[in-house]
């Protein structure tokens, strides 16, 4: 397992020669940021070794030397892997720490892979770096909860809900509509991800400190060597933004916003106030007093870790509000935060797919819920409407009719023909839809609940899955291999 150990003087930082004194030890525990970038520590390795092929590549050291750094490069990596590398609190941040253990693997001549580099411009590549992985595991995750909904959508094509507005009954819908509402809302994460991706892949590597380097680098060809799609325009903006940061945190916030949202209704719909669904066993909860208690503690954790994401959210905006150009050490802010809403989001992408396939409908509550408290009555408008009766004309004449009911205790199916024509002569020989599904089916419009038009949109979803699914797996399959030592990559 990687650590964090207590500083040693062997693992103490040669500090720049313009300092007289050795730094305080508070300022060294302040300064460091050793506990969180330890993330960065095999993008960190494979971005060097990128950077020292270009530099010999371009004769900028000489060739043998840049084979010896990549290789000891490598074998730093090895023990990355292996759980075997640690840092200490006087490498102050993991890019030093590497370069402290690679000078202790092959000595000086560690000292010429910093050639043509600064710290401001490999710490943000590298968390460029970072994040292109983050965006291709919340894609996967997108559309494995997607995937899921659909599962549960798709085995319920034929029950009945209650639509609401108001959080009172309002319409009949297919339960089938109503889950397919949050496919759309991930879907629509998917390509907020997509994009903020976009614009993550360029790499960073030759803008320097702030003002690129005087060595001939060549940056497009470190950039492809990464897998970025090509290179920041600006030197100024490269190392001092952290845009794409943002772009993955509002996305992140937005998916916990729409999955909260969810998590609400299981909430409600668990309630024996609503009694919808009966959510499993494995994914509830009990009480420490209560022994009757079954609690949805997934959906509530899901609900309040919303609002710690959007902290994270408003945390980095309000660091970015006031940076001049270039780099502030302000900056070195912009990552915990993001750690903690992809981890968080990873979580919750993870869990909510089986307590959903998992759960059980109460199709009988539903339905009966479906048509409770007058659901049908703008369809009896609509058959005035149809008829020729100014809709506000219908709307009243219904309006009427339900309070009539509501007053004698009835529902429409207890209405005689008598009361019906009573209401209106039209009702005489056009009577609106007493049955729910005739009611749902008769929505037949493209995005309406009708049976037909949702199975053709959980099928266009299933086809956006799948594609999503596809992206990230190329991604993902495309950055493991970068990680690959030469001779393995040549072997397979």
């Amino acid at each position: 397992m990687n650590s964090i150990s207590s500083p040693s003087a062997a693992g103490a930082k040669a500090w720049s020669g313009r300092f007289a004194e050795s730094p305080d030890a508070r300022l060294e525990r302040f300064n460091a940021s050793v506990e969180f970038d330890i993330r960065l520590v095999r993008e960190d390795i494979r971005a060097s070794i990128a950077h020292v092929r270009g530099l010999g590549r371009q004769g900028i050291i000489p060739p043998e030397d840049a084979r010896a750094i990549e290789d000891g490069l490598w074998r730093v990596l090895a023990e990355v892997d292996a759980g075997e590398f640690a840092l200490t609190v006087a490498d102050e941040d993991v890019h030093t720490g590497v370069e402290r253990r690679l000078r202790e693997l092959i000595g000086p001549v560690t000292g010429k892979l910093h050639t043509g580099r600064s710290r401001n411009d490999q710490v943000v590549n590298d968390f460029r770096f970072w994040t292109k992985r983050a965006q291709i595991e919340l894609v996967a995750g997108l559309a494995k909860l997607a995937a899921a909904l659909r599962e549960v959508a798709t085995a319920n094509l034929d029950v009945v809900m209650p639509g609401y507005t108001h959080m009172q009954r309002a319409q009949p819908v297919l339960l089938a509509h109503h889950l397919h509402a949050y496919i759309e809302m991930l879907l629509r994460d998917i390509d907020r991800v997509r994009d903020a991706w976009r614009r993550t892949d360029r790499s960073a590597l030759g803008a320097g400190a702030l003002a690129g380097t005087t060595y001939p680098l060549d940056r497009e060809g470190v950039a492809a060597d990464l897998g970025f799609a090509g290179v920041t325009a600006n030197s100024l903006d490269a190392v001092s933004d952290r845009d794409f940061a943002l772009d993955t945190l509002y996305a992140c916030a937005m998916i916990l916003m729409h999955i909260s949202r969810l998590s609400e209704e299981l909430v409600l719909w668990s309630s024996g106030e609503f009694r919808f669904i009966e959510l499993s066993d494995a994914f509830s909860t009990g009480s420490s007093i209560m022994p009757q208690k079954k609690n949805p503690d997934v959906a509530e954790l899901g609900r309040g870790k919303t609002g710690r994401i959007y902290g994270d959210l408003v945390g980095l905006l309000a660091v970015m509000k006031g940076l001049p150009l270039a780099y502030n050490k302000d900056t070195q802010e912009d990552k915990e935060g993001l750690f903690d809403a992809v981890d968080t989001v990873l979580t919750m992408l993870d869990i909510y797919p089986p307590m959903l396939k998992t759960a059980r409908f109460n199709e009988q509550r539903l339905a009966d819920a479906a048509v409770a408290d007058f659901t049908l009555a703008t369809d009896a408008a609509d058959v005035l409407a149809n008829q020729g009766v100014p809709f506000r004309e219908a709307h009243a004449v219904v309006g009427r009719l339900v309070g009539q009911c509501i007053a004698e205790g009835k529902t429409f199916a207890d209405l005689t023909d008598a009361e019906w024509e009573a209401i209106h002569p039209v009702f005489a020989t056009h009577r609106p839809p007493l049955d729910v599904l005739a009611s749902v089916n008769a929505r037949d419009v493209i995005g309406g609940p009708a049976r037909r038009r949702v199975e053709a949109a959980l099928a266009a979803a299933g086809e956006q899955i799948a594609e999503a699914r596809v992206w990230s797996d190329e991604r993902r399959a495309a950055m493991d291999a970068l990680f690959m030592p030469p001779a393995q990559s040549q072997h397979e």
